[in-house]
């Protein structure tokens, strides 16, 4: 049996996992469970429409590599294959790399907050709700992070 498919199903399912990570709003990651937030009220002012980079990690460059590596070595024989090695794997961990990133890429959402107190912020998530201009919402800080709701 070739490599190839075993090395093909390993990088599906690196990638797969690089998914995972949400920036939504409704989404929470295991360690901000019954963590104490600061909950602030205002009104939203603006809502631009935003695209969330997709990640752009080592992973998706190195499974590229690899995957093209193995697809180049298959290509003549001697030098030729030591040849087609290199080539295939800097073009696979260029193609790997591109993957990643728009596999991961999410459409966000840019709200403009203007909170009771008078402060305006700007906060930027995942475009999972749907906000309008004049509509009262919720904003909730924490450890580092601020998110927007309903």
């Amino acid at each position: 049996m070739k490599p190839m498919p075993i090395v093909v199903a390993a990088l599906a399912a690196v990638l797969a996992a690089g998914c995972a990570s949400s920036k939504s709003g409704s989404a929470y990651e295991r360690r901000e469970a019954r963590r104490e937030m600061t909950v602030r009220l205002g009104v939203v002012e603006s809502v631009r429409q935003v695209t969330l980079e997709g990640t752009k990690s080592p992973v998706g460059t190195a499974g590229g590599a690899v995957v093209g590596g193995v697809a180049g070595s298959n290509v003549g024989g001697g030098k030729g294959a030591v040849v087609g090695t290199v080539l295939g794997a800097i073009i696979g961990g260029v193609a790997g790399s591109a993957v990643e990133e728009g596999v991961t890429r999410r459409e966000g959402v840019e709200l403009t907050v203007k909170l009771d107190n008078g402060q305006l912020i700007a906060v930027t998530q995942e475009a999972d709700e749907v906000f309008r201009p004049g509509e009262r919402v919720r904003v909730l800080s924490g450890g580092g992070e601020t998110r927007v709701s309903h």
